[in-house]
C-alpha cells in the first residue's frame, strides 16, 4: 500500500510507532519518495485513509493532490475518528460526531468531507467534485450501508441519508440541510411496504422533494408551501400531521409539478441526488446569509464548511418516534436543568423551523420514560466529557434513541457567567477554563438595561401579550415588519422591534439591526431564539396571541379577556425577553448591577489578568461609572470635553477671540470650572492614577458656525464687536487640515497661558483633594509630541507652574509628566523622549490615522468597499492594525524600555476596549495598561484575563 510522500522532518514529528518511523526514515534516505498516510499528523484515531491500489496513483495528477489532509473521515460504530481538536478541518459538527462515536454513544454512521475540500470546491474546482474524490464518497457510502444493513437506492431495503453543513464555528440556521436523501418513486413504494407505514413513506418523500428543490435547485420554498396550504384547505385540515397517506402521496405529485413548472426535473438517480446535495451545501458557505452572518460575527480565517453525510433515522414513524433539540443547561439563565423541546412523529426541521410549536423536554419522561432516562444519562456524559453546556439534537426511531449532534450551546450573557462559575465550582474546569467560557459580548449583554420592577402595577397593566422567553433582556423600539424597515430605521437612529410570524435565516440582517425580536410561532430552540441568544438580542417566540398582517402594516394581540389591541408599524412596544412579556409603549429600563455570579467571575478575571484596565473619563460622573465597572484609574481625561457645556463654551470663545483683557478674564473663570471638575475626578478615583491630557484639539472646534446667527450675535455683543468682525475672526482661525495643524503641544507652545491655567487647575485640585483626605495621583500628559524638544518645552512649563502653585500653597504633591505617542515620528525617536518622560500612552486613534494616511472623519467614503473587497479585514479605527500600527507600538515599547526598563506604557485610544486589540497590547506589546470607555471596562478586564490564559496555553 503506497501513500503520498511527506518530507522526512514531517514524518519524524508524527506520533507513529517507532518501528514505522525507522522504516519511513530508511525510505527517505533511499528514495526521493516516502509513503505515509495522507492524514492529520498525530491523530491516531483517524480512520479516513483511502488506499491507492496502484503504485502509480501516488504520482497521478489529480485536483485532490493539492489537498494536505484526508478529504473524508468516517464516524459511527468502529469508526471513532478524529476528536474535537480537529474542528478546523472537520467542522464542529463533524468533529463532535466523531467524538460522540469515540465515547460510545448511539450515533448513526456516516462520513465527513473536510472544510479543505470546501475551500477547493468553491475557489479552485469550479464547484465540481473531482472524479477520484467522488469515488471516495461512493466507497465511504458502502461503510454506512454495511453498518445500517441497508442499500442506498434499494426499494427493498432502502438507506436514506442526511447531508448537513458544519463549520468550525457554529452558524445556526445560516447554511442548508438536506434530509431523506435517497428517496424516489421506487424507494417510496418500497419503504411503504417495508415499514407497513405508507403515511411515513409518503411524508418522507414529500419532505425530500421540497427540501431538495429549495436547497439544491433554488426553487422558492413558497411554491411548495402554497401547494401544502391549498391541499390542507381542500381536505379541510389545519395541521400537516392531519393529512392522510393518500393526501401526502397526492402532495408529492404536486411537488413534482412545481419542478416541472420551473423547467426542471426531479432526479430519480440517488447518486445524482447525493452529488448535487453535497455541492449545494458547499456552495451554501458563500450564500448571502452565511456571508452576512460571518461579517456580523467577525468570523474569518476558516477554510469553509464541512459536509456531513449521515444515515437517516426517523422521528416521523408514528407515536413511538420523535425528534428534539435540548441544552444540558438553561441557555437563558444557566440553571442546571435540561432546556429543550421535542415533537412526537416529526423530523428535526419541524422543531427548529417553528412550523409546529413543540413540547417541553420534561414531558418526554411521561411519554417515553426509558428513552428519557437514557437521554438524560447521555446529556450528563456529554457535558462532563466536553466540560461545557451542550446543544444536542436527537431522534427517537420506534423507541430507540439516536444522538445526532452535540456542540457547545449558544447562550446569553447571564447564562454564560453562571455556567462558567458553576462548572468551575463543581470541579469540571479550573478558573482559567472558566474565563474562556465567557465572551466579551456576553458581558456587553449584562451591561445592557433591564426593566426595573416587573411586579409593579404600571408594568403589569402595560402587558398586552405573552410568549416564550427565548432570549433575555429588555428591548424598546418601534414595530418593524421587514428586514428593510429595520435596517432603514437603524440608519436613521430609530430603534426597532422586528415583528414576524416566524423568522428564517434570510432575516439575519434585520435581526442584527433590531433591538429585539417578536414572533407568533416557533419555540425556544427556533431559528429566531438561537440567533437572538447568540447576539444578546431580547427575543419572544411562540406568542400565539399575536397576529401579523404585513400587508396592512398592523399587528393584533388577543388579550386574556378575548378583546384585541391593534398596533401599526412604527408604534412603540417593549419586550421582556426574560419573562416573555410583550408591553405596549416605551417602558422604562434601568442599568444592571455587578453582583452574584458576575461579581465572582469578575473577581477571577482580576485575579488572572496582568494588565491594568483604566478608563477614558472626562467628568466626575464618568469617573464614578468607571470605578463602579472596576477601572484601576483614568488613562485619559480629555480636558477639552469639559468646555462644551453652554456656560463654559462662551468663555472658551472669549479666550480665543477676545482681546488680551477678555482672554485673561476667561482663563480665570475656566480655571474655576476645571479645578472643580478635577477635584470631583480625584475624589472618585481615590488612590488610583488620573491621567489628564492637556488641551489637544484645534481651537477652531470651539468656535461657532458662521450659519448660527443668534450665537454669533450674542458673542459679538459680549466681546463688544460686530457680527461681521466676528465672522472675519472665525474665518481667519480656520485651517485647511486642522487635524495636522495648530493643536496639541503646538497649541501649548504658541498659547502657553492656556497650558498654565490647566496645570494650575490640576495641581490645585490635587492639593484640595489631599486636604480633604483623598489620595490624589495626577499624571499630566502632553499631546501630539513628535520631537523631544517639544516635550522638553512643555514639561519645563508644567514644572514652572507646579513650583509656583506649591510655593503659594506651602505644600507639594507627587505628579508625573508623560506624553501621548500618536505621531509615527515619536515612535521612531521614542528612546529620546523616554529619557525625559515619566510615562507613554499611545493615542491609537491618531496613530492609526497618521500611519495609514486615512482621515477618521472621511474614511466612511471608502472603508466599506475596502472591507467588501478584502483590502481591509477590519475597520482599523475599531480593531488595531497589528501589522502596521502594531509594529510602531512594539518599536516604541522596545526603544522606551531600553532607556527606562520600568517605563509605564499604556494605550488610551478606543482600541483599549476592543478585545482583539487588548490581546495584542497584553501578549505582544507588553503594555502596562489599557484605557477605554467606562462602559467597556468590564469587557477590557475580561479580554486582558483571556490574553493571559491564551498566552499560557
Amino acid at each position: 500500500i503506497f501513500y503520498k510522500l511527506l518530507p522526512k522532518h514531517q514524518i519524524l514529528k508524527m506520533k507513529i510507532h517507532p518501528s514505522a518511523i525507522v522504516l519511513a526514515s530508511l525510505l527517505c534516505w533511499t528514495s526521493t519518495h516516502a509513503f505515509v498516510p495522507k492524514s492529520f499528523g498525530g491523530h491516531h484515531r483517524l480512520t479516513s485513509l483511502h488506499v491507492a491500489t496502484d503504485p502509480s496513483s501516488t504520482t497521478a495528477k489529480s485536483p485532490t493532490d493539492s489537498l494536505q489532509y484526508a478529504p473524508i473521515t468516517l464516524f459511527g460504530k468502529d469508526h471513532a475518528g478524529a476528536n474535537a481538536s480537529d474542528k478546523h478541518l472537520l467542522g464542529g459538527k463533524g468533529a463532535n460526531l466523531a467524538e460522540m462515536s469515540f465515547i460510545g454513544l448511539s450515533v448513526p454512521p456516516g462520513f465527513t468531507i473536510s472544510t479543505e475540500v470546501c475551500d477547493q470546491f468553491c475557489n479552485v474546482w469550479n464547484q465540481e467534485l473531482p472524479p477520484d474524490l467522488w469515488n471516495q464518497v461512493v466507497e465511504s457510502l458502502k461503510t454506512i450501508e454495511t453498518e445500517m444493513q441497508s442499500t442506498f437506492g434499494s426499494p427493498e431495503n432502502p438507506l436514506l441519508l442526511s447531508v448537513r453543513s458544519g463549520a468550525a464555528i457554529s452558524m445556526p440556521g445560516m447554511m442548508d440541510t438536506v434530509l431523506n436523501l435517497g428517496m424516489n418513486d421506487e424507494v417510496c413504494a418500497g419503504l411503504a411496504e417495508k415499514t407497513a407505514n405508507p403515511r411515513f413513506a409518503n411524508d418522507s418523500y414529500r419532505r425530500f422533494l421540497e427540501m431538495f428543490g429549495s436547497v439544491v435547485l433554488g426553487i422558492p420554498r413558497s411554491h411548495f408551501e402554497d401547494e401544502i396550504d391549498d391541499l390542507k384547505y381542500e381536505k379541510g385540515v389545519y395541521e400537516d400531521s392531519d393529512l392522510t397517506a393518500d393526501d401526502l402521496q397526492e402532495l408529492a405529485q404536486k411537488f413534482k409539478g412545481v419542478y416541472t413548472a420551473q423547467g426542471m426535473e426531479f432526479p430519480q438517480d440517488v447518486l445524482v441526488q447525493l452529488r448535487l446535495s453535497i455541492g449545494a451545501v458547499f456552495n451554501g458557505w458563500m450564500g448571502a446569509r452565511a456571508v452576512k452572518y460571518r461579517q456580523v460575527e467577525g468570523i474569518r480565517n476558516l477554510l469553509g464548511t464541512a459536509v456531513n453525510v449521515q444515515a437517516m433515522v426517523f422521528g416521523n414513524m408514528g407515536d413511538t418516534s420523535g425528534t428534539g433539540v435540548c441544552f444540558t443547561r438553561d441557555p437563558n439563565n444557566g440553571n442546571k436543568e435540561l432546556f429543550g423541546e421535542f415533537l412526537i412523529n416529526a423530523q428535526g426541521e419541524d422543531v427548529v423551523a417553528g412550523i409546529r410549536t413543540p413540547r417541553p423536554i420534561s414531558e418526554l419522561e411521561g411519554n417515553m420514560p426509558q428513552v428519557y432516562a437514557e437521554f438524560k444519562r447521555n446529556t450528563e456524559i456529554l457535558e462532563e466529557h466536553y466540560g461545557d453546556m451542550q446543544d444536542i439534537e436527537f431522534t427517537i426511531q420506534e423507541g430507540k434513541l439516536f444522538m445526532l449532534q452535540t456542540r457547545s450551546g449558544k447562550r446569553g450573557g447571564e447564562a454564560a457567567v453562571k455556567i462558567a462559575v458553576d462548572l468551575a465550582e463543581d470541579g469540571f474546569i479550573d478558573k482559567h477554563e472558566a474565563i474562556k467560557k465567557v465572551l466579551p459580548e456576553h458581558l456587553d449583554q449584562l451591561l445592557h438595561p433591564r426593566f426595573p420592577d416587573v411586579e409593579n402595577k404600571d408594568y403589569q397593566s402595560a402587558v398586552v401579550g405573552k410568549g416564550l422567553p427565548a432570549s433575555p433582556g429588555a428591548a424598546v423600539g418601534r414595530i418593524a415588519m421587514t428586514n428593510e424597515k429595520v435596517v432603514e430605521n437603524k440608519k436613521n437612529g430609530i430603534p426597532s422591534i422586528l415583528v414576524r410570524d416566524e423568522t428564517s435565516p434570510d432575516d439575519v440582517e434585520g435581526m442584527y439591526a433590531a433591538e429585539g425580536i417578536l414572533t407568533a410561532r416557533g419555540g425556544m430552540t427556533s431559528h429566531a431564539a438561537v440567533v437572538a441568544r447568540g447576539w444578546g438580542k431580547p427575543c419572544i417566540c411562540g406568542c400565539t396571541a399575536l397576529s401579523v398582517d404585513e400587508q396592512k402594516g398592523e399587528i393584533t394581540l388577543t388579550l386574556e379577556d378575548g378583546s384585541t389591541k391593534t398596533f401599526k408599524e412604527g408604534d412603540f412596544i417593549s419586550l421582556n425577553g426574560s419573562t416573555g412579556d410583550v408591553l405596549e409603549g416605551q417602558q422604562q429600563v434601568s442599568p444592571p448591577a455587578v453582583s452574584g455570579n458576575l461579581k465572582t467571575f469578575m473577581d477571577w478575571v482580576d485575579e488572572i489578568r496582568t494588565v491594568d484596565v483604566l478608563a477614558n473619563a472626562d467628568t466626575p460622573a464618568d469617573a464614578k461609572e468607571a470605578r463602579k465597572n472596576g477601572a484601576n484609574g483614568i488613562g485619559l481625561c480629555r480636558t477639552e470635553h469639559m468646555f462644551f457645556q453652554p456656560e463654559r463654551i462662551s468663555k472658551v470663545r472669549q479666550l480665543i477671540l477676545g482681546n488680551e483683557k477678555q482672554s485673561e478674564a476667561a482663563l480665570k473663570e475656566l480655571l474655576v470650572f476645571q479645578r472643580a471638575d478635577f477635584e470631583g475626578i480625584f475624589e472618585a478615583m481615590d488612590g488610583f492614577p488620573v491621567t489628564i491630557r492637556l488641551l489637544d484639539p484645534p481651537l477652531h472646534e470651539f468656535l461657532p458656525s458662521l450659519k448660527d446667527k443668534p450665537v454669533l450675535a450674542a458673542l459679538a455683543k459680549e466681546l463688544g464687536s460686530t457680527v461681521d468682525e466676528l465672522k472675519e475672526q472665525v474665518e481667519a482661525s480656520e485651517e485647511v487640515n486642522p487635524m495636522l495643524g495648530l493643536r496639541g503641544c503646538r497649541l501649548g507652545i504658541t498659547r502657553p497661558e492656556i497650558i498654565e491655567m490647566q496645570v494650575r487647575a490640576v495641581l490645585e485640585a490635587a492639593l484640595n483633594a489631599i486636604d480633604a483626605g483623598v489620595d490624589a495621583r495626577p499624571d499630566i500628559m502632553i499631546p501630539l509630541v513628535g520631537k523631544v524638544e517639544e516635550f522638553r518645552h512643555q514639561a519645563a512649563l508644567v514644572r514652572q507652574v507646579a513650583a509656583q502653585v506649591f510655593e503659594e500653597r506651602g505644600k507639594t504633591c507627587d505628579y508625573k509628566i508623560g506624553t501621548m505617542i500618536e505621531i509615527p515620528r515619536a515612535a521612531l525617536v521614542a528612546h529620546e523622549i523616554a529619557q525625559e518622560a515619566d510615562f507613554f500612552s499611545f493615542g491609537s486613534n491618531d496613530l492609526t490615522q497618521m500611519t495609514f494616511g486615512y482621515s477618521r472623519d472621511d474614511v466612511g467614503s471608502f472603508l466599506p468597499k475596502y472591507m467588501e473587497k478584502g483590502i481591509l479585514l477590519d475597520d482599523p479605527f475599531v480593531t488595531l492594525d497589528v501589522e502596521g500600527v502594531g509594529q510602531l507600538i512594539k518599536m516604541t515599547v522596545e526603544k522606551g524600555r531600553a532607556v527606562k526598563p520600568g517605563l509605564k506604557i499604556g494605550v488610551c485610544g478606543e482600541h483599549g476596549g476592543d478585545p482583539r486589540s487588548v490581546r495584542f497590547f497584553a501578549n505582544e506589546a507588553d503594555l502596562t495598561y489599557v484605557s477605554c470607555s467606562p462602559f467597556r471596562v468590564p469587557i477590557a478586564r475580561l479580554a486582558a484575563a483571556q490574553a493571559v490564559v491564551e498566552k499560557s496555553s
